[in-house]
């Protein structure tokens, strides 16, 4: 997912050519109060002339309480985003009164009500506490999203590369995602020219859980698209692992076993998982039932 400043049109009309699977145009923290409407105008126009191809379009609106999130949603519905985000979420009731909004906005432009997501943004203690109750708050949240710099400063914490001052909320963020049946993503890695920071942030993001993670640069975009392409021998893992459970229901075996290691219901997902992403990225992976 890579940000893009609502209020830069050289980068708003180039979006799509970096690789990204998501573009999150933003209108909150990339832009000075000054600028909110002129970068909502340019968001709006954007959306209505780019086309964006290949990519899932996601807006980042202002937050409740800020004096801005009716006209950003009044705006940009109309022109059907997969998803807004909103931000500083920090309960349920916040998703709630965003949803019903864009409900209305929907309405008002003949659009059948849920048809753009929410993407929320928890990025306070009380956000991250509350995660689950967030991403079960209504059935327009696809997914949720970390951000870590507005979290770390809430918690009175020092922002670090290794991410120890995190750790937990990445962790729980995961588990209230997974628990609701939802996306989560992890937020980005800031320093542009760690190369090597990048690739082992990513990395854990994945291991952990992760569906993906967001950049606010495009020369992250690659690194992060190869921490989150199943490797070769990942890849062929999964395929012997489907050939063995095929192999055993031909036998009638009741257990299967692969390389010494029963397989069970776990790595079997897990390797079907790997499978529907190398062939969603045209990796050659093997359709299995």
């Amino acid at each position: 997912m890579l940000f893009v400043p609502g209020n830069n049109p050289g980068m708003l009309l180039n979006a799509d050519v970096y690789g990204a699977d998501a573009l999150i145009l933003d209108l909150e923290d990339a832009v000075a109060p000054a600028e909110k409407d002129a970068a909502r105008v340019l968001v709006r126009n954007a959306l209505s002339a780019c086309g964006y191809q290949g990519c899932e379009i996601i807006v980042r609106i202002n937050p409740l309480g800020s004096g801005y999130t009716g006209e950003d949603i009044s705006a940009i519905v109309p022109l059907r985003p997969d998803m807004l985000m909103p931000t500083k979420v920090s309960d349920a009731g916040a998703i709630r009164e965003v949803s019903r909004m864009m409900a209305e906005a929907e309405r008002e432009s003949g659009l059948a009500e849920g048809t753009v997501g929410l993407l929320p943004l928890i990025e306070t203690a009380a956000g991250v506490e509350r995660a689950y109750e967030i991403a079960a708050a209504d059935p327009r949240v696809k997914a949720i999203f970390l951000g870590a710099e507005d979290l770390s400063s809430d918690l009175q914490a020092i922002r670090s590369k290794p991410g120890g001052e995190i750790a937990y909320a990445r962790g729980r963020m995961v588990m209230a995602a997974r628990a609701a049946g939802v996306d989560v993503y992890d937020t980005p890695f800031t320093d542009v020219n760690d190369e090597e920071g990048l690739r082992q942030d990513a990395e854990l993001a994945r291991a952990l859980g992760f569906t993906g993670k967001a950049v606010i640069s495009p020369r992250h975009v690659e690194a992060v698209n190869q921490a989150f392409t199943p490797g070769e021998g990942e890849i062929r893992y999964a395929r012997e692992v489907m050939d063995a459970i095929e192999e055993g229901k031909r036998l009638g075996r009741g257990a299967v076993s692969l390389r010494g290691k029963m397989i069970d219901k776990p790595i079997v997902d897990r390797a079907l998982r790997v499978l529907e992403t190398a062939r969603a990225l045209g990796l050659g992976g093997a359709e299995h039932e």
